[in-house]
């Protein structure tokens, strides 16, 4: 037998070296959409044990996305200053406290808070994830990272609610925040013992003088907006498709969460496509052609929304055809807004994502305000949403990178 057939194909230290980074970060990055997800099924139940109203356990909700948003401004300049691991390790029992503390929640209100910190706590971990990648790999790169990021974090919203039903039919709702908090845990030593410090501690500068240096640079405005407009048009769907697929076209609650979840698993698939994609196209190439695609998808589910009652399958073809480009389109332009800000990739990814989810705050809110008994509203603002974005990316595609001595400075 010839000496060929008997010996091992090499492994790529590389790779390996690279899927490792991508599984640490993807669990990390999972934690928030786990925070989320896994509750929601139970907010009436919340409502009845505890007494209290169903606008109050909303708020319990924005509680979790305001500390998501503002704890990202706090956590960037202090990953910036104090190297990316402290900050992570503090952040992360922070939200392991937050998530016991929501666990035995005696009211409302003590879940309201406990639910803000657990945020608090939580966003170190979106800025540290972001900035980490800016520290090891640049442009296509970078990008091509946080595609395979999206790999391992893609599995909390397809199966977190699953995962939370189940456990409210076996046991409480507070096993849902004792989970999270063992998680947390786990998380905590994953990292402490796996992810080694990637920044450069030392940077001294004020939030205000720092994020000036950050917003002058026009290609981090065009290419941030980009991902948050784009990532608007997702909470768009998120927040109106219930109303959408339940109310409107009828469909069984087990059938829409098959629908979400058939949704998601496209925006991940088209995540791992998008890494491949990479090895030979440029990044923001690629992020142009799939936001003009999803432009024309949002405007023939515009057309779609509007002409009487709709099918449904026509309405979930193509809001799964939207989600999923927008899997070619998000880490492109995540990667393009941070590269040319590696010395302030802490503060540069906490402005990316406070104005990421502000953005997509305010699409979330239109789709409400809007509200007229249709799918219009929904279609109309996840079409606007994609405008925007095609916009500023054209507009980044005309913004040169920095000079290495600008972006030093």
């Amino acid at each position: 037998m010839p000496a060929s057939l008997l010996q091992v194909p090499a492994v790529d230290p590389e790779r390996r070296d690279r899927r490792k980074w991508a599984v640490i970060l993807g669990i990390l990055t999972g934690l928030g959409p786990l925070a989320i997800d896994a509750y929601l099924p139970s907010l009436p139940t919340i409502e009845r044990e505890l007494a209290t109203s169903a606008g109050a356990v909303q708020l319990t909700l924005a509680a979790y996305f305001l500390g998501l948003a503002s704890g990202q401004l706090l956590w960037g300049p202090i990953a910036d200053r104090r190297g990316r691991r402290k900050p992570l390790l503090v952040g992360l029992v922070l939200y392991a406290i937050g998530s016991a503390i929501a666990a035995l929640a005696p009211s409302i209100e003590v879940l309201i808070g406990a639910r803000a910190l657990q945020a608090l706590g939580g966003s170190a971990g979106v800025v540290v994830v972001r900035a980490v990648i800016r520290d090891r790999w640049a442009g296509r790169e970078g990008a091509q990272m946080m595609s395979m990021v999206v790999l391992v974090m893609g599995a909390a919203p397809v199966l977190a609610p699953s995962l939370g039903g189940l456990l409210l039919a076996i046991g409480s709702w507070r096993m849902i925040f004792a989970l999270l908090t063992v998680v947390a845990l786990i998380v905590l030593a994953i990292i402490h013992r796996h992810l080694p410090e990637t920044g450069t501690p030392g940077r001294r500068e004020s939030l205000l003088s720092g994020a000036g240096h950050v917003l002058r640079d026009g290609r981090f405005v065009a290419y941030s907006l980009a991902t948050g407009t784009s990532m608007a048009g997702m909470f768009a769907y998120i927040s109106g498709s219930p109303f959408v697929f339940i109310d409107i076209l009828e469909l069984d609650p087990s059938v829409f969460a098959v629908v979400f979840g058939v949704n998601a698993a496209g925006y991940v698939a088209a995540s791992q496509l998008n890494a491949r994609l990479l090895r030979s196209r440029d990044h923001t190439a690629v992020a142009m052609v799939a936001s003009s695609v999803t432009a024309g998808i949002g405007l023939a589910l515009l057309l779609a929304s509007t002409s009487g009652r709709p099918s449904a399958w026509l309405l979930g073809a193509l809001v799964l055809a939207y989600v999923t480009s927008l899997g070619f389109s998000a880490a492109n332009t995540t990667a393009a807004a941070l590269e040319n800000h590696a010395g302030r990739a802490g503060l540069a990814s906490a402005l990316l994502g406070a104005g990421q989810f502000a953005i997509a705050a305010l699409s979330a809110a239109s789709v409400g305000a809007l509200a007229d008994g249709t799918a219009r509203p929904m279609a109309l603002v996840m079409v606007g949403c994609a405008a925007l974005a095609l916009t500023c990316v054209t507009l980044g595609r005309r913004t040169s990178v920095m000079p290495a001595a600008a972006r030093a400075a």
